[in-house]
């Protein structure tokens, strides 16, 4: 009998436990529910939101690329006013890398149609566009200095494409001649020629550069093959660093 009672007993405080906690998470759930689901549901809202910003920004992008892509078609159609137009759509909805591509490419649409002053503004705003990668902003430079070169006076050409007139840099040869004609206005043939030679002897330059860049520094008395043999099968040797280094030293 005593340990039924004992049973029974520890039964009845058991379910007298149960009860108050049960009571204490109603109380809790009454004082504090409210502001828990609103938690929650914002927290579904914020992650609803994000995913539905993810898809749009990858439907947007994607976009962007068949416009881009289109516009590019259009160009070699040389269909250049329509390309023109999707282009300037490209530059409205895309991000800083589309939209520099965009203008360089409408810089070169009005190259072509004789526009200058409008090709060398495009130019000119992604050479200063400081969210445009740092390639496009380069080549956007040299494009710009490359339409506006007859007005610029030959100083402001070779401070301006110095740095991208060296050994190593990817714009070596293009940015080097424009600096080596500025040398050449400026009566520098001394700088000008080893230059050209530099330019004529790397071999990460194109051969059409190449060729012109030596007959250039042939012209002012700087001889740029070394190898007369090698020259005559493609092959020029590889530039002195000096003479580049001379020519691109700040004056």
């Amino acid at each position: 009998m005593a340990k039924r009672d004992a049973a029974q007993q520890d039964v009845f405080f058991r379910e007298v436990d149960e009860a108050l906690r049960q009571d204490e998470m109603l109380g809790l759930f009454k004082r504090y529910g409210k502001p828990v689901a609103a938690v929650v549901v914002v927290a579904l809202l914020a992650l609803a939101g994000y995913l539905y910003w993810d898809y749009t920004a990858k439907q947007a992008t994607g976009a962007v690329g068949e416009q881009f892509t289109l516009a590019l078609d259009k160009v070699d159609a040389s269909n250049l006013p329509a390309a023109d137009k999707e282009l300037v759509g490209v530059i409205d909805k895309g991000g800083a890398g589309s939209a520099a591509a965009a203008r360089i490419l409408r810089g070169g649409i009005a190259s072509q149609q004789n526009k200058p002053a409008e090709a060398a503004r495009l130019f000119a705003e992604v050479s200063a566009d400081g969210k445009a990668p740092q390639p496009f902003r380069d080549l956007a430079t040299i494009r710009e200095i490359a339409v506006k070169f007859d007005q610029m006076p030959p100083q402001q050409v070779i401070d301006r494409l110095k740095p991208l007139a060296a050994p190593g840099n990817p714009w070596f040869g293009n940015a080097g001649e424009l600096v080596g004609i500025a040398y050449m206005k400026q009566g520098r043939g001394d700088l000008a020629g080893p230059l050209f030679a530099a330019i004529a002897r790397d071999k990460g330059v194109p051969d059409s550069l190449r060729r012109r860049t030596r007959q250039l520094a042939g012209l002012l008395g700087v001889d740029a093959i070394d190898d007369v043999a090698k020259a005559a099968a493609g092959d020029a040797p590889e530039a002195a660093q000096s003479p580049a280094q001379e020519a691109a030293a700040p004056q």
